[in-house]
């Protein structure tokens, strides 16, 4: 009796551990060896990547024309303001004092200018009958034309005063947000040799612009209408989106390295998005969406010598007997090395065994485990890749839901016979199977 029960416990024992390895083995995604992966649609885009400051679109710097003791300063930073809206006062003493004495010298040049008239109109009439002569006219002339661009020139010296009184009155120009002042009241501002800016105002933080720097080898790819995609440090889990607004055509050059700037306009309805973040900028130049599409480094994955002996012998007799006859070298080397193909030597001189879709159009070899569990080849085209998976353009066998071959577990293969296939050395795959 204990030995039944002993014997039905180990057999439990025996089968539970079965189930595990079984489950085990699906889970990891590995079989006979081998890394797998199933194939699955998607999309897949290309992308160049830049960084840039954000700005708003539009920014006013607000300073005064006019020199003086700042008397009152109303907005801080943050501050929302309108168009027209009083910033900040000047000192308007001295400005006061400059309208007065303007409007004095304006009533004098009027009165002399009135007495210059009557002298003129009493020397035209004497001039008239006769009574002077034109040398003793003259002068009444002159002094007229003198008195006329004297009160002229006063006239001036009495508006440029004015305006000068209403500039110590600083406004702001635009509706928008003050995202700067550089000023606090009692400073003194000095406006003889260049306007100082005492505010920055933005006129709209809903719409903000990128100032992207790209390499000169990327710019060929840049266009205006582009679709982009921009992270900031702040937000690092978030993905934000924009378009390209313009290619400034101006170039920089710093430490010998070549940069054009790319204007990038991006929506921030939640004003999320500051002045003067860090953008890394990613340009999206093409794109592919629900595609069928293969891990890079399953293309990148390569059989042992000997798997590939045995794969070749395969294809040889699958190609005999089609024909109806006999395996021998010339049938296979016709099957292996047909133009077009995947001939001994691909584009670049190269054997047929790396990755070399980023071109778009490129052949490709993939692996697989066939329904009795043997090594077996699927041949592909390959377009556009992102470096991690690559499109599949075209292909007989490979379909979703396929699981592929991506990696070998340690002792599958020698890294020496991988490097020897991917070098198109012995034991290399020459070929597509007939008919691809």
């Amino acid at each position: 009796m204990n030995k039944k029960v002993t014997l039905i416990v180990a057999t439990l024992a025996v089968a539970l551990a079965a189930w595990y390895f079984l489950i085990y083995d699906n889970e990891s995604g590995e079989s006979g060896g081998y890394q797998l992966a199933t194939l699955s649609r998607g999309d897949v885009e290309n992308t160049v990547s830049a960084t840039g400051v954000l700005s708003p679109v539009t920014t006013v710097e607000v300073g005064t024309q006019v020199s003086g003791t700042l008397a009152a300063v109303f907005v801080d930073f943050n501050d929302t303001v309108k168009a027209g809206q009083i910033l900040a006062v000047l000192d308007t003493v001295l400005l006061h004092a400059s309208v007065i004495e303007s409007e004095a010298t304006l009533d004098r040049t009027a009165a002399q200018l009135r007495q210059a008239e009557s002298d003129y109109a009493r020397g035209k009439e004497l001039y008239e009958q006769k009574l002077i002569a034109e040398s003793e006219f003259l002068p009444y002339e002159v002094s007229l034309k003198t008195q006329e661009a004297n009160y002229k020139s006063a006239q001036a010296a009495m508006l440029r005063a004015e305006q000068n009184l209403d500039y110590a009155v600083i406004r702001a120009p635009i509706n928008g947000i003050v995202i700067s002042r550089a000023v606090e009241a009692g400073q003194t501002v000095a406006a003889s040799l260049s306007t100082p800016t005492l505010f920055t105002i933005a006129q709209d933080l809903g719409r903000m612009e990128i100032l992207a720097e790209v390499d000169e080898s990327d710019i060929g790819e840049i266009r205006e209408g582009q679709e982009v995609r921009f992270e900031v440090a702040a937000y690092s889990d978030r993905e934000f989106s924009g378009k390209v607004k313009q290619v400034r055509l101006q170039p920089q050059t710093i430490s010998n390295v070549v940069t054009y700037t790319a204007v990038v306009e991006a929506e921030n309805p939640d004003g999320v998005l500051l002045p003067g973040m860090t953008a890394t900028v990613d340009f999206v130049t093409d794109k592919r969406t629900d595609v069928l599409l293969v891990p890079a480094k399953a293309l990148r994955f390569q059989p042992s010598a000997e798997q590939l002996a045995e794969f070749r012998e395969k294809v040889r007799e699958r190609f005999a007997e089609r024909r109806g006859g006999e395996p021998n070298d010339s049938t296979s080397g016709q099957g292996l090395r047909r133009p077009g193909g995947f001939g001994g030597q691909g584009a670049g001189g190269q054997g047929f065994s790396g990755d070399r879709s980023m071109g778009g159009g490129s052949f490709g070899m993939v692996w697989y485990l066939d329904s009795l569990g043997q090594l077996a080849g699927a041949p592909l085209r390959t377009g556009l890749s992102d470096g991690v998976n690559t499109e599949v353009v075209g292909s007989r066998i490979l379909e979703e839901g396929m699981e592929i071959i991506v990696g070998a577990n340690s002792g599958a293969s020698s890294s020496s016979e991988q490097q020897r296939g991917m070098m198109g050395g012995p034991g290399g795959f020459r070929g597509p199977p007939p008919g691809f």
